[in-house]
């Protein structure tokens, strides 16, 4: 498996207040975040770049319902492709997706083991 190819860092949080697109398009990627295989996937493509294949096997799900999953996450700009022959390399678009999802479980570890929050 190729190396993953860094995200530069984001810019600082974007202090802006938001409107109706902002708040409707954030709503729609919590929206495809809310299906646990999804979010499964994205904390895996956090980690690195991968293929189908490798994802199936690292996860719970079936080769062909993560082939579907990606498809709807790709089709909604929230991961990117790269071929290599005749694979087909899946990444994280960008760093603010990146840290979402990171915090998004480091949360759910929180709220499981009971240790206190933090900033």
């Amino acid at each position: 498996m190729p190396a993953s190819e860094p995200v530069p860092p984001a810019a600082p949080a974007h202090l802006r207040t938001p409107d109706d697109a902002r708040l409707a398009e954030a709503a729609a990627v919590f929206g495809l975040l809310s299906d646990a295989t999804r979010l499964h996937l994205l904390w895996l493509l956090a980690q690195q770049e991968s293929d189908v294949g490798s994802l199936a096997d690292r996860c719970t799900a079936s080769r062909t319902a993560v082939s579907q999953h990606l498809a709807k996450l790709r089709l909604a700009g929230l991961v990117e492709t790269r071929r290599e022959g005749r694979y087909v390399y899946y990444r994280l678009r960008d760093g603010h997706l990146r840290r979402l999802v990171l915090e998004a479980l480091s949360h759910a570890d929180h709220r499981i083991t009971g240790e206190a929050p933090h900033d």
